[in-house]
């Protein structure tokens, strides 16, 4: 019989299939499209004057707004927020608005077109961490953004509209409902039984040994218990730390291991997927609270959402996550 589990967090509802459980080989998504538009790639080398002037850069020669860079940190041409001007608020009637103050950046993680996080040296992995953490500690210190919002896109379904390998960076001026619904749910948990949830949910996957696909002295990947679509997985730093800038340095290597090898078997067995990835962390204010955990909760592109889903609130996931990690673990990848 397929089961009904709740999320501890957020009190959401999933139904997790039980009794015909696909084989990794049937949940291939739409076929991704070949990369070949190269020539007129805005995030190749030697295309620079394509974006607008790049914030940051890491790399080994040349100036600004020139090849010779590993990882490129440019603001987004077509932003969802500016980050010109001054935060305003007003209503009108019942309903309230503000003015479309932030910032919106782009990360572009490779000058390689033909190459994206899964195939990406742990070295390679480690620069874009690296891109992610200044520029959330940059951007922290501007006193009219609440959140720093991490996330990538990866094909075309997942909403990625440029196939070159890049992340997104947005600052907002408020802390989105979808955070605060997992704010609470920490803090309820926390006020009775005096625990980070999410530690708890770190001991028990180390006790029960079924979920795991990666584990470091610093780091924890797995198949969430309550997992909403087939081979979610999430990254968790085993120590608490409710704050993704209060990553330690010694820590970042860490991190690029686990998020490139959970990547990279994801591709392997499912055949390149699409998927979006979202770094979890605290609000600017708040940082050092003691019932969050920062996390990375990796999506892959593999079933609708449909009528009942929009209609009950529910995910139905049609491989339970035991059996995910159990496949995702059975590929073999190069460590590099």
């Amino acid at each position: 019989m397929n089961e009904l589990r709740c999320d501890p967090i957020t009190g959401r509802w999933i139904i997790t299939f039980l009794d015909k459980i696909p084989a990794p080989s049937s949940l291939k998504a739409a076929e991704q499209p070949k990369k070949n538009g190269k020539d007129d790639c805005p995030f190749c080398y030697g295309k620079e004057d394509l974006t607008p002037h790049e914030i940051t850069a890491h790399r080994k020669q040349g100036g600004p707004n020139t090849p010779g860079w590993s990882v490129r940190v440019v603001p987004n041409k077509y932003p969802a927020l500016r980050v010109e001007g001054e935060i305003t608020k007003e209503g009108d009637g019942v309903f309230d608005m503000m003015s479309g103050v932030g910032a919106h950046e782009i990360i572009v993680e490779s000058p390689d077109h033909y190459k994206d996080m899964a195939d990406f040296s742990y070295v390679e992995m480690e620069d874009v961490v690296w891109a992610y953490l200044s520029r959330s500690l940059d951007l922290k210190q501007d006193k009219r953004f609440k959140y720093i919002l991490i996330f990538k896109n990866y094909g075309k379904i997942a909403g990625a509209s440029l196939e070159h390998a890049h992340s997104q960076l947005i600052a907002l001026p408020i802390v989105p409902k979808r955070v605060q619904e997992e704010l609470e749910g920490a803090t309820k948990y926390y006020d009775y039984k005096e625990r980070c949830i999410f530690c708890d949910i770190i001991r028990q996957e180390k006790e029960e040994k079924e979920r795991i696909i990666y584990e470091d002295e610093r780091f924890l990947a797995f198949c969430p218990y309550v997992s909403r679509f087939p081979y979610e997985v999430w990254v968790l730093p085993k120590r608490h730390s409710a704050d993704f800038t209060g990553l330690e340095r010694d820590s970042v290597g860490c991190l690029a291991r686990a998020m490139r090898d959970s990547l990279a078997r994801i591709k392997k067995l499912l055949s390149d997927p699409p998927y979006n990835f979202i770094i979890h962390t605290s609000p600017i204010e708040g940082h050092d609270r003691e019932d969050f955990h920062w996390h990375i909760e990796i999506m892959p592109k593999l079933t609708k959402v449909a009528g009942f889903e929009w209609g009950s609130g529910f995910y139905i996931n049609p491989v339970p996550p035991h059996i995910a990690a159990a496949n995702l673990l059975s590929v073999n990848i190069e460590r590099k």
